[in-house]
């Protein structure tokens, strides 16, 4: 989990502040809280909330109260700020947490005698580090202008993100509640009965998920994006059930399936650098949609499959080869997606001989400029049939 140690902080302030607001919060609701956070994509602020309030929450009068401690608690602050709980460590009151800007005081001045003793009196002052404020800025930050460590962050939280692909009805048939008659089960279902026929034995459809692939460019335009797309092309792979095959071009296409398939994510990525030999080179997008077309579509766009097009467009081939390419990669795909990391840019237009020729023949034209633009990508994915 990401920023772990951070986050165990905070879950633990955040019961503090619930027990003295009279909630019936106890080390173990927490324990189980923090379990079920693994289960969980906490970058979603509603799945975070409904988690929360299903295991620390109890009593339906407590609901509003909670919701008011959970708003003020994982919202940021104005900075120099600080959170007070005038019923800390009290029986249950329904006045909310009151939030108040430190008091003005010199530098230089000393405080008054009897400062320690009225301390005692005051309510205790919880001062609250947040992270979930911080994720959520990181969670729309372009990718183009992530630090080192911001793009490590992005990395663990890319790895927690959830991969679910519609699925395709087949022809086959399975025992189930659907209304076509299994004439065969119901004989030998009612043999018991002498028989009479007394239970009937239907099928259903079989589904099965669809294959996916992905082709995603290398090329020197890319550059600012192309690490970090492989880990969302591993991410992706190990986050599926159903097969995944990849591909990378630059000025031409390489296979890396076998390659980003390795358990260990620095080691898939140091196997597809050795496998590439023209990173960062010209981009020919035509030419290596045509190699794909011609090797391998018989062979990994059976079954429906969905195709993941991921590049900026910049194309240095001829816009006649790459309209008639896409054309065929259409005809023989379920759908097709292009993930395009300019397309972010509220003054982005998809301008280049590239996009021109190639828009016709997509399907969808989404962006895959940050963290966000991903979740919305997994969501579409969920969606297609």
């Amino acid at each position: 989990m990401e920023n772990s140690g951070n986050l165990l902080h905070n879950l633990i302030l955040f019961g503090r502040v619930l027990r003295g607001l009279g909630l019936d919060v106890n080390p173990g609701r927490m324990i189980d809280l923090v379990q079920a956070l693994e289960y969980v994509a906490i970058g979603r602020k509603a799945d975070f909330y409904y988690t929360a309030s299903s295991l620390l929450v109890h009593r339906r009068e407590d609901i509003p109260l909670f919701d008011q401690a959970f708003e003020m608690f994982w919202h940021k602050p104005v900075e120099g700020w600080e959170i007070t709980l005038p019923g800390f460590n009290r029986p249950r009151r329904s006045q909310k947490p009151q939030v108040k800007p430190p008091p003005l005081q010199a530098p230089d001045s000393t405080p008054p005698p009897d400062s320690d003793a009225s301390a005692k009196d005051q309510p205790p002052v919880i001062e609250v580090t947040l992270t979930y404020s911080d994720r959520e800025l990181l969670r729309r930050k372009n990718f183009a202008e992530l630090t080192s460590d911001e793009l490590e962050s992005i990395k663990r939280m890319m790895a927690q993100l959830v991969w679910r692909l519609g699925e395709r009805r087949t022809r086959r048939r399975r025992p189930g509640h659907g209304q076509l008659l299994d004439l065969r089960r119901t004989i030998r279902r009612n043999l018991k009965y002498g028989g009479d026929i007394i239970e009937w034995a239907t099928r259903e459809p079989k589904f099965k998920p669809r294959p996916i692939v992905i082709i995603a460019d290398i090329s020197g335009s890319m550059e600012r994006y192309t690490r970090l797309f492989l880990h969302f092309i591993y991410s992706l792979t190990s986050g599926l059930d159903q097969p995944v095959e990849s591909f990378v071009f630059s000025t031409r296409l390489t296979r890396i399936t076998h390659e980003i398939r390795n358990r260990n994510v620095d080691q898939a990525l140091r196997d597809v650098a050795n496998a590439v030999n023209d990173w960062s080179g010209g981009t020919r997008i035509g030419e290596a949609i045509k190699t794909f077309n011609f090797d391998w579509g018989r062979r990994v766009l059976g079954r429906g499959a969905v195709v993941l097009l991921i590049s900026d467009g910049w194309d240095r081939g001829e816009p006649a080869l790459l309209s008639g390419e896409m054309a065929r990669l259409r005809r023989t795909c379920h759908r097709l997606i292009w993930l395009n990391p300019l397309l972010g840019s509220p003054d982005y237009e998809p301008l280049t001989r590239g996009m021109v020729a190639a828009l016709p023949h997509v399907d969808d034209f989404l962006p895959v400029h940050n963290l966000a633009s991903l979740e919305e990508l997994a969501a579409h994915l969920s969606k297609l049939e």
